[in-house]
């Protein structure tokens, strides 16, 4: 006998019901072109200061140095494609997010994962506080009447982005649309018209006199001038570490914003660099090497002050770069046990709302710290973003080994070559900079070790007791079971204590009305009314020696489970109808409830009682 199944027509409209959860779902999550605006401004307001870092470091072999600027930024924007490639493949072979993360967990082990979580948390806080600081100082340079107020713009400016964030990061995506196209158009602008003259339109900023250098073109300073230009390549990662922020097909999307963002990127700092060549730019007092290469172009008129504007904007607006990627970090670290799990909880939009919390206080706390100061940011910010690209590399050459297919030598070799020079980077800048306080990553980058450790090794503990991932065994049945005891508590004969006893009914199990002897005269009273109610329940009176309720109560709830017998307590409490009102009542019932819990094996039932 053959058996013929019928289709089930309850099916068509689960999976209609799926896909429009999931078209809800997508309405909230990036674009490609909403991801460049949402997760690229870090990267990208970064060429404000990254040329100038070049700059600074190449002037120590005096004027003449400046040439140097380009083929620095040509050998930045080499490991930048190498970074570009090299995060195109983490997406598609991490599309749960986590860049660096993801690729040591699956491809380096344990200890390296903990590395690259720790690195990307700080360099995720530091994006914050460092975009919101420099944006401030740069603000402050237009408007010099704000320069004595640069904490509290910068913690406004943190406010109003945890808030977008907080709505939905395609909100913020719709948000950051403007300021993003204004920036990028900026700095184009200054570039192409910038080279179209042959000399400066003006020239502003106070002269430093002559440059007298204090070292010669080698290596090691070729070296420096690549690592502190390399600052500006600080947001490559984001993208990778946030492919479930972009709706579907989200991998597809996020490789498209990833070239988008090395396009744009490269285009920029290339372009900056022949420009300073062209013009010769030097560094002055008083003002950025990016507005002198504006006024070279512009002159100080409205085009300047435009741009002026635009870059500030920039980068204020680069930390919600971090917003975007450290929730879902967080949200992995939560899933892999090594942060609280409430990390990983997501709210309608869908947001991470409890790691954008706390990244806003973390940032907010760094910020106060420093008196938004960004000068005493800048040593630990690059460090560890290079320690991620470094594992990054690293993991992805391990991974092509591990696959061997088609081209993986190819691959293995460019993550190679780009895993050593992220490592030079990174090497470099943590020994010039370790006096600054680079130093402070020895102590900052462990201790976030040692935190995910610990957490990881609770849980672990918290399962083996708890047997998660074994199935229980059965148990024991008792030919004749003892009835649960259900505990109410009375302090009085009410409408609360009548509900109470109602609900205790509903229950399956012996009930008992309890009160402690705190008051002789009270509890007298109270014995006398509970005669003339008889609600058919008795009432036992607990001595109480030491006038403790809460002691009392909790020494016969123990004596009660102590050879293993079943109780549960039913609390009940009076709940105000407005807010204000609720001091106003008595907090016995948390307070009960939290040491019964604490104390002992009973099940703590609350029965609230609303008022009108």
């Amino acid at each position: 006998m053959v058996e013929t199944l019928k289709p089930d027509p309850q099916e068509p409209r689960i999976v209609d019901r799926r896909e429009r959860r999931r078209q809800r779902g997508d309405k909230y999550r990036l674009t490609a072109l909403g991801g460049l605006a949402a997760l690229s401004l870090d990267a990208l307001s970064s060429v404000a200061y990254g040329p100038e870092a070049i700059v600074l470091v190449l002037v120590a072999a005096g004027a003449a140095a400046i040439s140097w600027t380009v083929p620095v930024a040509l050998a930045i924007a080499g490991l930048l494609l190498v970074l570009v490639l090299s995060y195109r493949q983490v997406i598609a072979a991490h599309p749960d997010g986590g860049g660096s993360y993801a690729v040591a967990k699956k491809d380096l082990g344990r200890g390296a994962s903990l590395l690259a979580a720790a690195s990307l948390v700080v360099d995720y806080v530091l994006t914050v506080a460092v975009s919101l600081a420099a944006g401030a100082a740069s603000l402050a340079s237009a408007f010099p009447v704000l320069a004595d107020h640069l904490l509290l713009i910068t913690l406004i400016g943190l406010a109003v982005l945890t808030v977008i964030n907080l709505v939905g990061v395609a909100e913020s995506a719709k948000v950051l649309m403007g300021p993003t196209l204004l920036f990028i158009i900026a700095i184009f602008a200054v570039i192409v018209v910038g080279l179209s003259r042959s000399s400066p339109v003006a020239v502003i900023g106070v002269d430093r006199g002559p440059i007298v250098p204090t070292d010669v073109i080698g290596i090691v300073l070729l070296l420096k001038a690549f690592a502190a230009g390399c600052s500006a390549l600080t947001g490559v990662e984001a993208i990778a570490n946030a492919v479930p922020s972009f709706r579907t097909p989200a991998v597809r999307r996020a490789q498209h914003t990833e070239v988008g963002l090395g396009v744009l990127l490269c285009g920029m700092l290339l372009g900056l660099a022949v420009l300073i060549r062209h013009h010769h730019t030097v560094p002055r007092d008083d003002v950025t090497l990016l507005a002198q290469l504006s006024a070279a172009a512009f002159g100080t008129g409205w085009p300047f002050y435009l741009t002026s504007l635009a870059v500030t904007a920039a980068l204020c607006l680069a930390a919600n770069t971090s917003f975007g990627g450290l929730p879902v970090l967080l949200a992995l670290l939560a899933k892999d046990h090594r942060v609280a799990h409430l990390f990983a909880l997501r709210s309608e939009r869908p947001v991470f709302r409890y790691g954008v919390a706390a990244l806003a206080v973390l940032a907010a706390t760094v910020l106060i710290i420093v008196k938004a100061e960004t000068h005493r940011l800048l040593p630990v910010y690059a460090v560890g973003v290079f320690i991620g690209f470094t594992i990054s590399q690293t993991g992805l050459v391990r991974h092509w080994r591990g696959q061997r297919g088609p081209g993986w030598i190819r691959r293995a070799a460019l993550n190679g070559f780009g895993a050593i020079l992220t490592a030079v980077a990174a090497v470099v800048l943590l020994v010039e900079k370790f006096t600054e306080g680079a130093w402070l990553l020895l102590i900052i980058v462990p201790a976030l070790i040692i935190l995910f450790a610990r957490t990881e090794n609770y849980y672990r503990g918290v399962a083996e007791q708890l047997s998660f991932g074994r199935i229980p065994a059965l148990p024991a049945q008792s030919p004749d079971p003892e009835p649960m005891l259900i505990v109410v508590p009375v302090v009085a004969v009410s409408e609360v204590t009548a509900r109470a006893l109602r609900t205790a009914q509903a229950m399956s199990g012996e009930i008992v009305a309890v009160a402690a002897e705190i008051d002789p005269a009270s509890t007298r009273r109270l014995s006398h009314q509970w005669k003339q109610w008889d609600p058919g329940i008795p009432l036992t009176v607990l001595p109480c020696p030491r006038r403790s309720l809460v002691a009392t109560l909790v020494g016969y709830v123990r004596n009660q489970t102590r050879h293993g017998r079943q109780v549960t307590v039913l609390l009940a409490q009076v709940e105000a109808h407005h807010w204000w009102q609720r001091p106003l009542h008595n907090p016995r019932g948390p307070v009960l409830a939290a040491a019964l819990r604490a104390r002992t094996d009973a099940v703590i039932a609350t029965l609230e009682v609303r008022l009108d």
